[in-house]
C-alpha cells in the first residue's frame, strides 16, 4: 500500500478542478507537495492552505519551462500528471489550433515531464507515477476531436510504461475518470452522465494511488458503458453513415 506521509510528490495541473482537490487530499495525508501549473496566483492561493507545500509554476507545452522546473527538484518520490486542456469540437467545426493545444497539454506535455522524471526514477530503482487519463481515451466519441485522441495516446503511453517498468521499483498507474464538474466541462452543452464533484473524483484517485494496481476507471457503470463500445460492430455504431 502506498503511503503519502513524509513523501514528496510533484502534482502538475494543481491550480484547478481535480488537481486542486487532489492536492488538498494528499496534503491531509501528510504528503509534501510541489504544486505546478501555469497560473501562479491560483497556485499561491492553494499553497497558503496547504502547510509544507511549495509552488513551481511551469508551462507543460514549453520544453525549457519543464526542464528548468524539473532541475529545481532535488528530492522526489512521486509524480501525478493531471494537467488538462479541453474544448468540445465536432469534426464539422474543426479548429487546428485548439486541437493542437489539447494534444500539447494532455499528451505531449506528459512526454516532456516524464522525460525529466522517468530516467531519475529508473536510476534510483524507485518512484511512483500516476497519469490522469479519461474514459474518453477508450473510444472515439462525438465532438471530441483533439481531446479523445490526446487521452487515447496517454492511455497507450501508460500501458507501454507499465510493461517496460514492471520489473523495476517504479510504479506506473493510470486513472481514467468520467465527467467531473470543472471549468472545462462547463463548456459542454450536452448531458453528462454521472457528473462528479472534484472532491468525489479526488477521493477515488487517492484510493487508486494507495494501491499498486495499474488501471482504475470510474465511475464504474459509466466506464463499463464506454468500454463496451469496443465490442459493438461498426455497422451498428455508425449506422446511417
Amino acid at each position: 500500500m502506498t503511503v503519502f506521509e513524509g513523501k514528496t510528490y510533484w502534482l502538475i495541473g494543481a491550480s484547478e478542478g481535480l488537481g486542486r482537490a487532489l492536492a488538498s487530499g494528499m496534503n491531509a495525508e501528510g504528503a509534501h507537495l510541489i504544486l505546478s501549473a501555469r497560473n501562479t496566483d491560483r497556485l499561491q492561493s492553494l499553497a497558503r492552505s496547504l502547510p509544507g507545500s511549495r509552488i513551481l509554476p511551469l508551462d507543460v507545452t514549453d520544453d525549457d519551462s519543464v526542464r528548468q522546473a524539473a532541475a529545481g527538484i532535488t528530492q522526489l518520490d512521486g509524480l501525478i500528471y493531471c494537467a488538462g486542456a479541453y474544448d468540445p469540437m465536432r469534426t464539422q467545426d474543426w479548429d487546428s489550433a485548439k486541437a493542437r493545444q489539447m494534444l500539447e497539454v494532455n499528451f505531449t506535455g506528459a512526454l516532456r515531464v516524464l522525460g525529466e522524471v522517468v530516467p531519475r526514477f529508473v536510476g534510483e530503482n524507485r518512484g511512483d507515477i500516476t497519469l490522469i487519463g479519461s474514459l474518453a481515451g477508450y473510444h472515439g466519441l462525438p465532438a471530441s476531436v483533439g481531446y479523445g485522441a490526446s487521452k487515447s495516446a496517454l492511455v497507450s503511453l501508460a500501458e507501454t510504461m507499465r510493461f517496460d517498468l514492471r520489473n523495476t521499483g517504479v510504479t506506473v498507474r493510470l486513472v481514467n475518470p468520467g465527467f467531473i464538474k470543472t471549468r472545462l466541462t462547463e463548456k459542454n452543452s450536452f448531458r453528462m452522465p454521472m457528473l462528479m464533484d472534484p472532491e468525489d473524483a479526488a477521493s477515488r484517485v487517492l484510493a487508486a494511488m494507495h494501491k499498486n494496481r495499474f488501471r482504475t476507471n470510474f465511475p464504474a457503470p459509466f466506464s463499463w458503458a464506454v468500454r463496451s463500445l469496443s465490442f459493438f460492430p461498426d455497422w451498428l455504431l455508425y449506422r446511417g453513415r
